[in-house]
């Protein structure tokens, strides 16, 4: 078994890099009444409370709770497209800042697969975000030059610390299992970072082991009670994930199969048809009718 390195490595780059994320600042101060927000394919949202209460509500089996009573400054990040509504008293109102939140891949980026449906913190709980949401509230309070696309900026610096925090947090905002959560695991997280970096390599059991410093069986059970999946079935739909990012872009099917480490493009067709149900070239012609 090979040993590690005790350097701490960088769990969410290799992530983002390949499915980034965009936020676009569309409300910012009181919000008063009902506020009903459409769930939208592909898109997610990003609000924070800054003052105020409220209460948020979700339609039955939505996977969401149906009501949460918000009472002190809290951030809610909704990773997935859900349909949600605020309930605000009109006389008091509440200062808000939202933005939308487009994740490449949609519900196939592995963060947003890793989320719970809603995720509510108060601001007070996650260390760090002091300092940019100051800027973020001062960017938002008045006009200036730059002024909106500083503050896409800022919530994506703002979503960047909060998958920071829950990567050492996953209880606090009810993750059990998935992406995240393997995150987490000191060892495992050397695993799932050099997957995510290396897609097209030569990965194994064994190799996968090596890199987290276990040993094969050890490994095996860990990252089956930390993900959810076996590690092999982690590698069929990262590397799946992204060869379908590869296609919508134009990329064929021969270098996607070449990057992702197939040993040729009827290999990489068949693992794509096991993930996914249908051919490469069958679900791309889905995604363009």
């Amino acid at each position: 078994m090979a040993s590690t390195s005790t350097q701490p490595v960088d769990r969410l780059s290799g992530l983002l890099e390949r499915f980034r994320v965009h936020a676009h600042l569309f409300h910012a101060g009181p919000l008063c009444g009902v506020t009903h927000f459409d769930a939208q394919e592909g898109r997610g949202f990003l609000h924070v409370l800054r003052r105020g209460e409220m209460v948020v509500t979700h339609r039955p089996r939505s996977g969401a709770p149906r009501r949460i009573q918000v009472t002190e400054p809290t951030l809610l990040l909704y990773p997935r497209p859900l349909e949600h509504q605020f309930h605000n008293a009109p006389t008091e109102g509440s200062d808000f800042v939202c933005a939308t939140v487009d994740f490449e891949g949609g519900v196939r980026h592995p963060v947003v697969a890793a989320l719970p449906p809603v995720v509510v913190l108060p601001l007070h709980a996650v260390d760090g975000l002091e300092q940019t949401l100051a800027l973020l509230f001062a960017e938002t309070e008045q006009v200036r030059c730059g002024h909106r696309l500083l503050a896409d900026r800022l919530f994506e610096v703002l979503l960047l610390q909060l998958l920071r925090w829950l990567l050492d947090h996953p209880a606090e905002a009810g993750i059990t299992e998935g992406t995240l959560h393997g995150l987490g695991h000191p060892k495992l997280a050397r695993a799932l970072t050099a997957l995510h970096d290396k897609p097209g390599a030569d990965w194994a059991l064994e190799s996968m082991a090596q890199a987290a410093g276990m040993s094969r069986s050890a490994f095996a059970a860990a990252f089956k009670q930390q993900v959810g999946i076996t590690p092999a079935d982690y590698l069929l739909r990262w590397r799946v994930s992204l060869a379908q990012s590869m296609l919508l872009a134009g990329s064929s099917i021969k270098r996607a199969s070449d990057e992702l480490g197939y040993a040729s493009p009827a290999s990489f067709s068949r693992a794509f048809m096991q993930a996914v149900g249908v051919s490469p070239r069958a679900w791309l012609q889905g995604r363009q009718a």
